[in-house]
């Protein structure tokens, strides 16, 4: 695995070194001791989810402000573009945001610690999207930052993207529920 800083205080982004033969290819997706090794991050899985959405679906940005979760994400079919939201009032990379590309080719994933909001907007067909969380989901302790908050900046490589209602509706930056 290899292991880069983001330009967000522990956002990593994870790139496979995959081993390939006539029969395909083999790598390490995760490894708790690799990863706190170079990250500095102890990550403790709690949950599993997985995702398949269309084109020009955008999920996000979504957040916790109990049960806060860490993310290892990536996509294992199609593409997306994944976007991070620093909302940790104490972090120097607070109110920004990072963007990558996520592709079952690139084999990349994102890590994205405990206190950051988190969307993706899918640019192949479909893509189908698997990520670890360090704490288990609580519907009520959910939060929705708006996708396209002028405050936050983001550039969306597609300009009107299928939302649903509470992510359409979410607040900007200015009104949603911050982290310490």
């Amino acid at each position: 695995m290899k292991i880069s800083k983001t330009s967000l205080m522990g956002v990593f982004t994870i790139d496979a070194v995959p081993h390939t033969d006539e029969r395909g290819f083999f790598f390490e997706g995760f490894s708790k001791p690799t990863l706190e090794k170079n990250t500095g991050y102890r990550f403790d899985v709690a949950q599993i989810n997985h995702s398949r959405s269309y084109q020009h679906v955008l999920r996000g940005l979504h957040y916790q402000v109990n049960n806060t979760q860490a993310k290892l994400v990536w996509t294992t079919f199609g593409e997306i573009y994944d976007v991070v939201v620093d909302l940790r009032r104490s972090s120097p990379s607070f109110g920004h945001w990072f963007g990558v590309n996520l592709s079952a080719q690139n084999m990349r994933r994102l890590l994205i610690p405990e206190g950051c909001a988190h969307g993706f907007i899918v640019l192949s067909e479909v893509a189908e999207i698997t990520y670890l969380t360090s704490d288990i989901y609580n519907p009520a302790g959910e939060r929705v930052l708006r996708w396209n908050c002028p405050e936050i900046g983001i550039k969306w490589p597609i300009n009107n993207p299928i939302l649903n209602e509470r992510d359409a509706l979410a607040p900007r930056f200015e009104n949603c529920e911050l982290l310490s």
